[in-house]
């Protein structure tokens, strides 16, 4: 049996919780070598099998520990083109690291981290695989810049494409540079990222609402797109639809984490977006959304957060990790409460009701289903962040009658092709709000598609 896993150092709790530098340190060489060591370069490797995008894990393993730390690096980029973001925010424990042979009788190598070292190694010695393009002439657009359109526009680019990203916003990243707060993921990985596709020949173009600013009939018809991936992600937050949910006070997590991640509000007056949370906040979720914004909301100075969530801690939704690093940043875990009213004065939120569940028989998620009980319990807030889940923007449909979605208003598709001829979707905007690496996969997978459907068009 292979020793214990190489622990990544961390800022002290106490410290960081005061300021949104990135809590894990990173392995060294040194503790990058020893971590690759357990690995038992299994004859039938479970864990590429189980990784979204199909890294050859024990390959690029294998290659660290010998030091080819440029081949490893290439390894992973073969598959997966943003490898510093996924190794600081996929759960590998419940991809990888689930399946690793080594975690059946001690714990998994700790595959993420190892990822995460050889992207930073990367980006910081400016490691780039020498490829030659050779242009094809052939224009194909992207919507959204988050992690499905980034692995799509990188495989299209690869394989020649003329390649435009649309973007919304006006920066450039998606969920990984609006979602996803600095503590976990610094936002100078994620531009660094972007200007590689860049360098590569890929286009951005901001502040565009597809549906809005220009169409999908247009850049098919008009614009010369031979085709089109809809990547926007699941922006819409779902509300938990109880009376007092419009009171001041009340924020959903995308507009909350947004605001501070993408608009820098912990810097305000500095930044012009202010957000107000007063000392005692509330998160109703349990997802790693949940958890991003209750460890901001600790960052902004509130003196007491807690987590509402109407199920068990074993039922918890978000990575270990998150969970772990939020309790020891003092985040109060208030667990089998689900709110049912939010009570306020002169507009101002004041409270929060909540009804006390208790646990029932397992649903087909695996985790018991919460059962309500008809007692009540309130607490005194000064502001609370609704995290239960996101959809997809309407606009896209609303300016597309030929798309087809379902009543989640998500985009159907059959084997990544949308009910319109050459567009195809992947990503949040398809399956829901997901993980990075999901999407990543998703953009991947389409690409493949969209280059078949592109090659049988010119030989008709």
């Amino acid at each position: 049996m292979k020793g214990p896993r190489t622990v990544m150092p961390v800022l002290d709790a106490v410290v960081r919780r005061t300021n949104f530098d990135e809590v894990a340190c990173g392995y060294t060489l040194e503790d990058a070598q020893l971590e690759a060591s357990r690995c038992l370069d299994c004859k039938n490797p479970r864990c590429i099998a189980a990784c979204p995008v199909a890294i050859n894990i024990p390959k690029f393993i294998g290659e660290l520990i010998e030091g080819n730390l440029d081949q490893a690096y290439f390894t992973i980029y073969d598959d997966n083109v943003l490898p510093s973001i996924c190794g600081r925010v996929c759960p590998q424990e419940k991809q990888c690291e689930g399946a690793c042979i080594v975690g059946i009788k001690g714990e998994p190598v700790s595959i993420g981290a190892l990822e995460r070292f050889l992207g930073d190694y990367s980006l910081e010695n400016d490691v780039l695989e020498k490829r030659t393009i050779i242009d094809n002439g052939i224009k194909v657009g992207i919507v959204g810049s988050g992690p499905a359109g980034l692995a799509n526009a990188a495989e299209m680019r690869k394989k020649g494409y003329s390649v435009d990203i649309f973007e919304a916003l006006h920066d450039f990243g998606g969920v990984l540079k609006y979602g996803i707060p600095d503590f976990r993921l610094p936002k100078d990985i994620v531009t660094t990222e972007v200007n590689r596709l860049k360098d590569m020949g890929v286009k951005f173009h901001k502040n565009v609402v597809i549906g809005k600013s220009i169409t999908i009939d247009q850049l098919l018809n008009e614009e010369g797109y031979q085709s089109l991936f809809l990547g926007s992600g699941a922006g819409l937050p779902s509300p938990l639809g109880v009376p007092g949910e419009n009171l001041s006070g009340i924020y959903y997590a995308n507009e909350f984490l947004t605001r501070v991640n993408l608009m820098k509000s912990h810097k305000f007056p500095e930044s012009a977006t202010p957000v107000k949370i007063g000392q005692r906040v509330a998160v109703v979720g349990g997802g790693n959304v949940a958890m991003d914004a209750a460890r901001t909301a600790k960052r902004l100075g509130a003196k007491e957060v807690f987590i509402l969530y109407r199920r068990d801690m074993e039922s918890l939704p978000a990575r270990l990790e998150e969970i772990h690093h939020a309790i020891e940043e003092d985040i109060d875990f208030r667990l089998t409460l689900n709110p049912v009213e939010f009570i306020g004065e002169n507009y101002r939120l004041k409270q929060v009701r909540c009804e006390i569940m208790e646990l029932g028989e397992r649903d087909k998620s695996g985790r018991r289903r919460p059962m309500p009980t008809g007692t009540y319990k309130t607490f005194e807030i000064d502001s609370c962040v609704i995290s239960i889940g996101q959809k997809p923007n309407p606009i896209l449909k609303e300016s597309e009658a030929d798309l087809e979605v379902d009543k989640w208003g998500r985009i159907v598709t059959d084997n990544h092709q949308t009910s319109i001829p050459g567009v195809f979707a992947g990503g949040d905007v398809v399956s829901g709000a997901a993980t990075v690496i999901l999407a990543m996969g998703a953009g991947k997978d389409a690409s493949v598609e969209m280059d078949k459907y592109i090659k049988s068009k010119q030989s008709e």
